[in-house]
């Protein structure tokens, strides 16, 4: 047999607690399928599943709490660095803050199953003040669901996973080889895909001197929130900041002159979220419209009085 099935018939759960420990606190070890294989391998009681299960979810639990905690006490800057460290920085928060927001802890019990979403799903229920006892109770939930998912499928396809099992100890090294392969080439589709993003969005940023000195200077430039609303309500906004998603674009931009300074700013990696919303003014012929490079970060850490600023009407 597999090197990997003996490791699991001597060590069995410890082999699974490990791998999904690894995996919950997020290196791109993939223990769905070891989840899978230790549920085929407890039809002819190698393995016990019940233990596998208990195991599984004991490691996600201990991950949850972890980030749990960080969240709650680190907030947003817990969940920028876990958005640096993605193989996706440049989505994986903007795109999900407003999806939890929408469901609360309920999206707990899916959230092992989206990628992505698991990365900051329990750091952002702390974040955002979800109760410890709620939060255990839909974690678990979600942990359970997850991990039986995955033994419940080894155990119904067990013919076709020891199949599987047989091929990879006949093809010894060449097995090793082409999991490698397909493991560096998620890595460097992954890698493209944020390249391409980032491509996509270069558009030229100002930097938190220049927009200053606009400011001092009596041009009145228009500072606009692309944040998510959840985000929004994590940090506070800078003064005088109109919201993107208060009302709609359309509205928003006829309310404001073309030749103003339109000043875009988020909070997430590479001023992802700002670069988008500025193309679009850039598209309706604000031509002096710009991410703020740093965005929310930089204006923070700027130092000195805040300034007046004046909103635009929305």
């Amino acid at each position: 047999m597999p090197q990997l099935v003996e490791l699991l018939q001597v060590y069995g759960v410890l082999i699974v607690f490990g791998i999904v420990l690894v995996e919950q606190f997020g290196l791109p070890i993939p223990a769905f399928p070891i989840l899978v294989v230790a549920g085929a391998l407890s039809v002819d009681g190698a393995l016990s599943w019940q233990l596998c299960l208990l195991s599984a979810v004991l490691a996600c639990l201990i991950c949850d709490m972890f980030w749990f905690r960080a969240g709650r006490f680190y907030g947003k800057r817990v969940l920028r660095l876990l958005c640096k460290i993605s193989l996706s920085p440049d989505s994986c928060v903007n795109q999900t803050e407003d999806r939890f927001r929408r469901f609360g802890a309920r999206s707990l019990l899916v959230s092992k199953f989206v990628p992505g979403f698991n990365t900051i799903a329990a750091p952002l229920s702390g974040a955002i003040g979800t109760r410890t006892r709620q939060f255990l109770a839909y974690a678990v939930t979600g942990a359970a669901l997850w991990s039986g998912t995955g033994i419940l499928l080894g155990i119904l396809f067990h013919d076709g996973v020891e199949d599987l099992l047989g091929w990879l100890e006949t093809a010894g090294g060449t097995a090793l080889a082409v999991l490698a392969t397909l493991l560096a080439l998620f890595i460097a589709v992954k890698y493209v895909e944020q390249r391409r993003h980032r491509a996509r969005n270069a558009v030229p940023r100002i930097g938190i001197a220049e927009l200053m000195a606009l400011i001092d200077g009596g041009h009145d430039p228009v500072i606009v929130d692309a944040r998510s609303l959840t985000a929004q309500q994590l940090e506070t906004a800078i003064p005088g900041a109109v919201a993107f998603q208060s009302c709609a674009p359309e509205q928003l931009m006829a309310s404001i002159d073309k030749d103003r300074h339109v000043v875009v700013y988020c909070s997430c990696p590479n001023d992802v979220t700002a670069a988008e919303v500025a193309k679009q003014f850039l598209a309706n012929g604000f031509h002096r419209a710009r991410p703020l490079r740093g965005g929310l970060e930089a204006w923070n850490a700027r130092g000195g009085a805040v300034p007046e600023l004046h909103p635009a009407p929305c």
